[in-house]
């Protein structure tokens, strides 16, 4: 007998859809889905997931961009009570063995566009049961997977798996950002609910959810635009948001943010929140407004949210002239701990570029672990405690050096720094970890070094972020070469790296030097690469 159901976000995403059968759960260019069909597909495709050789232990890749199959794999998920594995769909062969083979992934979903990344990895992923191809009007669907609308049209009813579901499920969260390659991080499904809850604008009793949903939910909930792609928190946060309020999510079809698009679903749609990732998206919207301005109605928009990348007070003011009556809401957080800081910009009302007020449960610590002083001018480190992730996914290591229990209170420690201003905000320094974010995706220096550093020619290498002021920062090496081989140009060091990497971690910046800077130890000096870079800044093309 399956075990007792409890509270669990596909708890609320069912309720819902009883509650509001008939309003709009999501849209994508001309298809529009209703609650009731959003609940009907997420069966047939939980009914798929559970072949006759299911367990508790299965996982299902989300190799997806934005689309209503993202939400709907995600709700069947949470129904059968396993991990929805987040992919980055820029990621290349090497990138994505790790990934699925760390996650223990068990069945994937994927985009037409992706079938031939797909077919190459298959013989590489034993673990890998089955798979199920998204038409996306590119490649036709291969032998070896199930047509997706095959699974979604399945007549499975309320689907439940042997073991059950509950709060206690596991939420993946993978991250390539301070964890080097990338990693899982591991939450409580109920603690991503309570996450979700408190901060959607609408918040429902847990301890009696669906009689709380059905009393609370008395009028339609928002139309949400996650410009961010799902697979980053960020984005699937602004989604799950609009949808825990019984709205609906309109997501982009072109592949990447295309201005025109977002504003003319803006204006079909009267869409009312948006999640984009900071200054890229802010000028190309500002841009495509600006070239006709009285092309659009967006009056609409009440809330932004922006993350993963910084927004600066020129593009915020610019952004509030669009939306006079909106509130910017610049969020500061990490996958290892959610509501780190804030940044609220209204009209009149515009704080400074990195400027946040802290969380509830931020703190920020010097060398002795004790708070900073405001107004002091001291570096300390960001520190999270409260409603915390279980650790890194098969990670204990790494798990108790980013999670610590001190004086009995665990906490989380991502690696930023800051400065605690006399007002008792909070000034972001950078990062302990070699980390670069560049336009809204994390880089993780070493991965490149490494790539780098196989090149027959390459005889050292240091990767550093340089600011940019579209993309927030850019990559850029200082490269030396190995004499005795043949020579190269910054254009074949960018192109051996796009061979292995996704292409946004490439060099857009190579300095080809006589000696890598390095300390008498050998440690990388990474503050003259830097200077290096500057000085020598050029772009590198392949």
């Amino acid at each position: 007998m399956a075990a007792e159901v409890h509270e669990n976000i596909a708890t609320v995403w069912e309720t819902i859809a009883e509650v509001r059968p008939d309003a709009l759960a999501q849209a994508h260019g001309d298809r529009r889905f209703t609650w009731s069909a959003f609940e009907r597909r997420a069966n047939g495709v939980a009914r798929t997931l559970l072949d006759p050789r299911a367990s508790k232990d299965d996982r299902v890749a989300l190799f997806l961009r934005n689309s209503p199959e993202y939400l709907e794999v995600q709700h069947a998920a949470f129904k059968i009570g396993i991990p929805a594995i987040n992919t980055n769909y820029r990621y290349r062969d090497e990138e994505l063995r790790y990934l699925f083979d760390d996650a223990d992934v068990t069945s994937v979903v994927f985009h037409g566009a992706f079938t031939e990344t797909m077919a190459s990895l298959r013989a590489d992923l034993p673990h890998v049961r089955q798979y199920l191809h998204v038409d996306d009007g590119t490649e036709a669907c291969p032998e070896w997977a199930v047509p997706y609308e095959q699974a979604a049209a399945a007549d499975a009813g309320q689907v439940r798996s042997a073991w059950g579901r509950s709060g206690d499920d596991l939420f993946l969260l993978y991250t390539g950002g301070t964890t080097g390659m990338p990693k899982g991080v591991m939450w409580r499904v109920i603690d991503m609910l309570r996450q979700i809850n408190d901060v959607a604008g609408l918040s429902f009793d847990l301890d009696d959810l669906e009689a709380s949903i059905r009393s609370t939910l008395v009028e339609p909930g928002p139309v949400h635009i996650s410009c961010s792609p799902f697979m980053h928190g960020s984005g699937w946060f602004g989604a799950t948001m609009a949808m825990h309020k019984g709205g609906a999510v309109a997501s982009l079809v072109s592949p990447s943010l295309d201005p025109v698009e977002l504003l003319d679903t803006i204006d079909h749609h009267r869409v009312q929140s948006l999640t984009i990732a900071g200054e890229v998206f802010a000028r190309r919207i500002l841009a495509a407004r600006a070239e006709d301005p009285e092309r659009w109605d967006v009056s609409s928009v009440r809330n932004l949210l922006s993350s993963g990348g910084m927004l600066s007070e020129a593009s915020k003011e610019g952004l509030l002239e669009l939306w006079p009556e909106a509130s910017i809401l610049d969020g500061f957080s990490s996958s290892e701990g959610f509501g780190m800081g804030w940044s609220v910009a209204t009209k009149g009302n515009i704080p400074s570029t990195g400027r946040f007020s802290p969380g509830a449960n931020t703190r920020v610590l010097d060398e002795d672990g004790e708070p900073v002083e405001a107004g002091s001018d001291v570096v300390g480190t960001l520190v999270v405690v409260g409603r915390l992730p279980l650790g890194y996914y098969k990670d204990p290591e790494k798990s108790e050096r980013t999670f610590p229990v001190v004086d009995g209170e665990r906490r989380s420690v991502p690696g930023d720094r800051a400065v605690v201003l006399e007002d008792g905000t909070i000034q972001l320094m950078g990062r302990d970890s070699l980390c670069i974010t560049s336009g809204g995706e994390k880089i993780f220096t070493e991965e490149v070094e490494g790539v780098i550093l196989d090149h027959e020619s390459v005889a050292d290498v240091l990767v550093i972020g340089l600011p940019d002021p579209e993309w927030g920062q850019t990559v850029a090496a200082v490269v030396s070469l190995d004499p005795e081989a043949p020579a190269i140009g910054a254009g074949e060091v960018v192109a051996h790296v796009k061979e292995r990497l996704a292409s946004y971690k490439a060099p857009r910046h190579v300095a080809i030097v006589e000696t890598v800077p390095r300390g008498p130890n050998g440690k990388a000096v990474y503050s003259e690469a830097r200077r290096i870079a500057e000085e020598l800044r050029q772009p590198a093309t392949a």
